[in-house]
């Protein structure tokens, strides 16, 4: 009972670490105050390990389309890792991977003005991880967990990306960008090839990363994606234990000739049919090396209207996972 309370506790907290990170404004919670944050966490707790990568360490990586998104922005983009150790060095981790766009305007392809103070809750899935890790050290579960957080803004400017601009990936893989408002999967796919360093055992991503989630699944649960069925139910599972729900929504491969590109290897946006589920789909040719979800929390991350603000989610499902695939 009191290892329960423990970790309900722990997991309210660091749900309350997330939401003030989401409600923070674009021009606090930068990149870079992402990363101070990151390595905060690193000396507060000793079993996490923090490294921040900056803009030139990516270019040498290869990070081609992670760094897209950032040329228009004067806020230099990072790459945060935060590793866990709470297991055998032998165990393989499970990554976390969070979108970290600190203020999306859509760069070139410009977003409407109304509403588009809410963009400053584009780096809530990277809220979210850093509240999970933040989470699973204070319970000291004893498993592996990395952490890895690409963050950016997305701004038009003179050296911004421009639609029809095509960028390589740190895959080697060609994007052709149509619209630079699709950024997520950008930065996105860069980190989840960057995750395969660390041998994962298991992959999850989470990104506010579509609009058409919002429409198809309104502000009730997120989406979810996986290319194993085991994980898909392992994730539900701990979303029905916290009520904090997913809907697990079609990966197949029919989708997949709506990225197709007559200049690169892909191009980042399938037109407005099916707009999660391509966008999805753009994500899993850079994930085949590992078992992976894909969590799509643009309604459910924060709150509109009279209620505006992040809600933590999804910190309850992922600290639930964690806690179940730690026994």
């Amino acid at each position: 009972l009191k290892a329960a309370l423990d970790q309900a506790a722990a997991i309210a907290r660091d749900m309350s670490f997330t939401k003030t990170l989401g409600n923070l404004p674009g021009n606090i919670c930068t990149p870079t105050y992402l990363a101070k944050q990151a390595v905060e966490l690193g000396k507060t707790h000793k079993s996490i390990k923090t490294t921040v990568l900056e803009e030139k360490d990516m270019q040498k990586l290869g990070m081609g389309s992670l760094l897209s998104v950032t040329r228009g922005s004067v806020e230099p983009a990072k790459l945060i890792t935060l590793e866990y150790s709470g297991a055998d060095k032998k165990q393989k981790p499970i990554v976390l991977v969070g979108k970290g766009v600190t203020f999306d305007s859509g760069g070139i392809s410009l977003k409407p003005g109304a509403e588009m103070d809410e963009m400053k809750y584009d780096m809530c899935g990277a809220a979210s991880v850093l509240g999970t890790m933040q989470a699973i050290a204070e319970m000291g579960l004893k498993l592996n967990v990395v952490g890895v957080i690409p963050t950016c803004e997305n701004m038009p400017g003179g050296k911004a990306t421009k639609p029809g601009d095509i960028v390589t990936s740190m895959s080697g893989q060609t994007i052709e960008i149509l619209n630079t408002d699709a950024e997520g999967r950008l930065i996105l796919c860069d980190a989840l090839t960057y995750s395969a360093k660390f041998n994962p055992d298991t992959v999850i991503d989470i990104a506010t990363l579509t609009g058409a989630c919002v429409i198809a699944l309104g502000h009730v649960a997120s989406g979810m994606f996986s290319n194993e069925e085991k994980l898909a139910q392992e994730l539900l599972a701990a979303g029905e234990q916290t009520h904090d729900r997913i809907w697990q929504m079609p990966l197949w491969d029919d989708y997949q000739p709506l990225l197709d590109s007559n200049f690169a290897d892909m191009q980042n946006i399938g037109g407005r049919a099916g707009g999660t589920i391509t966008a999805a789909c753009f994500l899993a040719r850079f994930t085949k090396e590992y078992r992976w979800a894909h969590l799509d929390i643009a309604g459910t991350a924060w709150l509109s209207g009279k209620q505006k603000g992040a809600t933590g989610r999804p910190v309850p499902l992922l600290s639930q996972y964690l806690i179940n695939r730690a026994g």
